[in-house]
């Protein structure tokens, strides 16, 4: 499986705001955007014009980094958004949150996307019933996802549990913390995205 293996903290730098790709260290003083908030690379703090199509690139390359997801799976992601109803942009991210290493962050089983990613491909989670290791695996509305009865008393995921116990989760999941479970009630709603990325410039980049 291709997936990026460079520095993450990087990324971050690159877009200048956080991706809250390292977990808790994104809410310390050691992360690498509160210490040097400028981009990566010897031209990093140089003065730079920003075109439109510039603009356009790091809204996509953002929300792509914030995901986790590569750039064909992301172009993918946005050719189905495009055969959906109602905003292409919206749909685009409703697909990206529906992924099952997203819903485990979302639900506070992991500290960041990309050890949601690993918890899912060691088959930690069931989706009704059945253990799933594919972390772009879309759930649906209805689906139970909960954590394998062997891996609840995994020393790690209960040290992530015991952490992560007062996040709040978002309203189109439903958790129950003791069952160790969550239904998926609804769908992803713009609302319910806590991006800061204008999506309709990625509808732009990707309609030229």
């Amino acid at each position: 499986m291709a997936r990026y293996t460079g520095a993450v903290c990087r990324l971050c730098r690159r877009e200048g705001q956080k991706l809250f790709l390292k977990g808790e260290r994104c809410y310390t003083d050691k992360c690498a955007v509160t210490r040097r908030a400028y981009a990566p690379g010897q031209h990093g703090q140089g003065r730079k014009k920003t075109s439109e199509y510039g603009v356009q690139l790091r809204a996509k390359q953002m929300t792509r980094r914030y995901y986790g997801v590569l750039e064909n799976q992301f172009h993918h992601y946005y050719e189905m958004a495009e055969k959906m109803p109602g905003k292409t942009g919206d749909a685009l991210l409703a697909l990206l949150e529906k992924r099952l290493d997203n819903v485990v962050y979302r639900l506070g089983w992991a500290s960041s996307r990309a050890e949601a990613r690993q918890l899912v491909l060691h088959g930690h989670f069931t989706v009704n019933g059945r253990r799933v290791d594919i972390p772009s695996f879309l759930v649906k509305e209805g689906d139970v996802v909960a954590i394998a009865e062997k891996s609840r008393s995994n020393d790690k995921i209960k040290a992530v549990l015991e952490a992560n116990a007062s996040r709040p989760v978002v309203k189109w999941l439903e958790l129950n913390r003791e069952a160790m479970e969550a239904k998926v009630i609804a769908q992803p709603q713009r609302e319910d995205i806590d991006l800061a990325v204008e999506e309709t410039l990625i509808v732009e980049l990707y309609s030229k």
